[in-house]
């Protein structure tokens, strides 16, 4: 029996990359996933097409997670649609690199609206529906343990998610609704190729300093956030995974 039959997911910023993958994944092991994008409403369906191609059920929903209202959209779209919720996937995220000389409130807000208020407004949300057996997952990032220059703004993001995921385990706990982090390392995804990490000497420098000698794929991040959204996790809260291949 597939992992996660029966069960309702919803994954943000799911129109690519990671987020993508992780939805493929839920779906392959019986979820029905709410797909949800900001903007690339072709990516979010492909994905949508995807996983119906494969068998699977899910819808595509339009939402800015940073916006009380529409956070509130993407959760309530997933009982409308499948009549309940059980995981949530918190990935929607963005990130910009700069040295400290070059921030600017405009890169401050933007990372942190997206990166940390859209944790909590789709945690909030997402708690009326959640039940005993709930999974949340938050996508943190590696970079809270490399610590890479240039990356002030949008470590001190993901260093709120890895502090947000242990409150709301505290907080959720008694519910029996789990809330555990995922901190992936370099993962080869649309953004790292337009971002120009993905052959640069950068990338080269990550994969020397990684034991396992290779960037991340997002199927690497859908393992792991499967083993979280199922049963098998079921003694596993408010931890942060770091999925790296060993980078540190």
């Amino acid at each position: 029996m597939s992992k996660l039959a029966g069960k309702v997911a919803v994954v943000t910023g799911a129109s690519k990359g990671i987020g993508a993958g992780i939805a493929k994944a839920l779906a392959a092991e019986g979820a029905a996933v709410v797909v949800n994008y900001a903007s690339s409403k072709a990516g979010a369906d492909a994905v949508v097409q995807a996983i119906t191609e494969a068998g699977g059920k899910a819808v595509a929903v339009q939402g800015d997670v940073s916006k009380a209202d529409q956070a509130e959209g993407v959760i309530e779209a997933a009982v409308q649609n499948f009549g309940r919720l059980d995981v949530l996937v918190n990935n929607s995220g963005v990130y910009a690199f700069a040295p400290i000389e070059a921030v600017t409130e405009e890169d401050y807000r933007r990372m942190f609206d997206i990166n940390v208020l859209g944790v909590l407004l789709t945690t909030k949300a997402a708690s009326r529906h959640l039940g005993e057996g709930g999974s949340i997952i938050n996508i943190s990032s590696a970079v809270t343990s490399v610590l890479m220059p240039q990356s002030a703004v949008y470590t001190g993001t993901k260093g709120a998610v890895d502090a947000i995921t242990g409150v709301l385990a505290n907080e959720l706990g008694p519910r029996k609704i789990r809330v555990n982090a995922i901190r992936p390392g370099v993962v080869e995804t649309e953004g790292t190729h337009a971002a120009g990490v993905v052959g640069s000497e950068l990338e080269t420098g990550f994969i020397a300093q990684t034991p396992l000698g290779r960037v991340g794929q997002p199927d690497d991040i859908a393992a792991v956030a499967v083993f979280l959204a199922s049963d098998d996790s079921r003694w596993l809260t408010g931890e942060n995974l770091l999925a790296s291949g060993g980078l540190r």
